[in-house]
């Protein structure tokens, strides 16, 4: 079938969108959920709806060449109901595993199950507002949605904001963030409701919720309780590498001291019954740093950090 031939370019175009960037304030740029036009279209469909040209080149695709957020007061999310974990089908599109975006290659996980991590929180908003993810459904910014690059889609989540310990079940729909040291793209309205908006990063927790183990909305797993206010936050960790021999983890945290990272650390830890050191630089103030230090080392010729949010 002719659909079959298309959908390696088609997954190339949609994969790329989602790139994790910062947003803009937008002026005179209001949106709303159910007008997508308002974000703009590759063209105008038959009869004035929506259209998105998904063959076309990700450089002309959308209409706005940067992300923006509206302009005016931030929605009122307090209302939004949270989407309902259920048992749906694998979407026919987005699911491809592996598959490889900017040079990186990534592998869609079996199931949802057991997922926990921490890491970088971004969001994305009205450059994408009303075009397809990369499961073929429209992204709509005032929704609890989000992109990750492994999780199956559709999958559940929930998300945590590590500081202020405000949480949010998420559908993910789409993939992305396609930009290094960045876990999950939210939505505008997911951002806006555990408090990455209107700063454009955060530090959290992404839970996955595998329905078919728990279909009980009150089985669900709880965000972690607050911080109090005198507890220190998460810090960012960029973990350089993890070495069975003590002395390659020391040779190469002596090749970060000397390019002058601070502070540098060596750390032991158990994986699978087996013994690691892991070369960690950290705590770093805040996600920009992070940004620029984790470039700093891959110009030494290192590999590309991870980040960890302990």
């Amino acid at each position: 079938m002719k659909w079959q031939h298309a959908l390696p370019i088609l997954m190339i175009a949609l994969l790329a969108g989602c790139s994790g960037g910062k947003t803009r304030p937008s002026s005179g740029h209001a949106g709303s959920s159910s007008s997508r036009s308002a974000a703009g279209g590759a063209s105008g469909a038959p009869g004035g709806g929506f259209y998105d040209d998904t063959s076309r080149p990700q450089n002309s695709r959308y209409r706005d060449g940067s992300d923006s957020v509206p302009g005016g007061p931030p929605p009122d999310v307090s209302k939004l109901p949270e989407p309902v974990p259920r048992v749906e089908p694998r979407a026919l599109y987005g699911n491809k595993s592996p598959y490889t975006v900017l040079g990186q290659t990534y592998t869609v996980l079996p199931g949802p199950g057991g997922y926990v991590e921490r890491g970088i929180a971004s969001f994305y908003g009205n450059k994408f507002h009303g075009y397809k993810t990369s499961s073929l459904e429209d992204y709509d910014m005032y929704q609890f949605t989000a992109a990750h690059k492994t999780l199956p889609l559709p999958s559940y989540a929930r998300v945590t904001n590590l500081d202020n310990g405000k949480s949010v079940i998420v559908r993910i729909n789409d993939r992305g963030p396609f930009h290094e040291n960045r876990l999950i793209d939210l939505s505008f309205a997911a951002a806006v409701k555990i408090g990455v908006w209107p700063k454009g990063t955060g530090l959290v927790e992404v839970r996955a919720i595998d329905p078919s183990q728990s279909l009980d909305v009150q089985a669900l797993p709880p965000p972690p309780p607050a911080p109090k206010p005198a507890s220190p936050g998460p810090g960012i960790y960029l973990q350089v590498g993890a070495f069975s021999d003590l002395g390659n983890a020391e040779r190469v945290a002596q090749q970060l001291r000397s390019a002058n990272f601070a502070p540098v650390q060596v750390v032991d830890a158990q994986i699978n019954g087996r013994a690691i050191r892991r070369v960690r630089v950290g705590p770093i103030a805040s996600v920009d740093q992070a940004d620029d230090v984790t470039s700093r080392i891959e110009g030494m010729g290192l590999p590309r950090p991870q980040v960890a949010v302990d």
